[in-house]
């Protein structure tokens, strides 16, 4: 018998992050961590082959504690995956949706189902996460009660679904990057495009950051992502995290990498990966 890989992701059983396991790597076994640091941790020790963590959601926005997380897990990232979200209303067996009185999910869910909810008349109550709001309600069962998660949560804790892809936006969609612990990662295919993902901190300067950016534009570097954030509370020291189109080894990005350290004190790549096709969609 062939032992799979493992992947490692944050949240329940059940949660969105074990459905784009399955669907995206399904020769690996998934693997549930209560946190994201726990996740990453666990890919850096290679007690999990890779991670799959969501970074960004086109309607929630940045998962900002990851930003944090990503520089000092020692992690490359190898990969992106875009995952449409689709909500479902499961409830205990038996029970009719006419019945629900009261809708339970992580508020953010709760938040991209509101048409629903109003419809049903129900009252919203908060909850963890999605996949943990069905499970709780697996556990303890009532016929007034329903849950918003993934259709995985459903068949994991023996649900039934009332209604499907119950989602106020059909343009919901969730972002993953997929990581590795090996610190030299094989790079992309020849023939791929391709973005490097990197963070940086300017030099306490007047107009450093405007400096910094400036080789990106000079260059024809197309940047797609910028995020800044503060390290260890210092306002003085904002770190950022930037995405951009092609290699390092082109000559228009290295040559707007060159003029970037010129104006930084901290600068290091995080992944050079394979552009997901999900990206000319839009």
């Amino acid at each position: 018998m062939t032992v799979k890989r493992t992947i490692a992701f944050q949240g329940e059983p059940g949660a969105f992050s074990h459905e784009a396991c399955r669907a995206f790597f399904p020769d690996h076994e998934p693997v549930a961590f209560a946190d994201f640091e726990a996740a990453l941790e666990a890919v850096k020790s290679r007690a999990c082959a890779l991670g799959l963590i969501p970074v960004e959601n086109s309607t929630a926005g940045r998962v900002s504690e990851v930003h944090h997380l990503l520089p000092e897990s020692g992690l490359k990232i190898i990969g992106e995956r875009f995952k449409p979200i689709h909500f479902q209303l499961m409830a205990a067996p038996g029970t009719k949706i006419g019945d629900v009185r009261v809708v339970t999910s992580m508020p953010i869910a709760l938040g991209q189902c509101r048409k629903l909810i109003r419809r049903l008349k129900a009252r919203a109550e908060a909850a963890g996460d999605t996949a943990g709001a069905a499970k709780g309600l697996a556990d303890r069962p009532d016929p007034a009660r329903a849950a918003l998660a993934p259709a995985l949560a459903a068949e994991l804790y023996g649900l039934t679904i009332l209604a499907r892809d119950v989602e106020d936006e059909t343009h919901n969609t969730t972002r993953f990057l997929v990581m590795t612990g090996d610190p030299a990662p094989p790079a992309p295919p020849a023939d791929a495009a391709c973005v490097t993902a990197f963070v940086f901190r300017v030099r306490n300067l007047p107009a450093a950051l405007y400096k910094a950016l400036g080789g990106f534009a000079t260059n024809g570097v197309n940047m797609t992502k910028l995020e800044s954030y503060m390290e260890n509370g210092a306002f003085t020291a904002t770190f950022f995290y930037a995405e951009v189109d092609g290699r390092p080894e082109d000559p228009a990005l290295a040559r707007a990498f060159e003029e970037l350290g010129f104006f930084s004190d901290h600068f290091e790549v995080l992944g050079v990966f394979a552009a997901d096709p999900f990206r000319r969609k839009g």
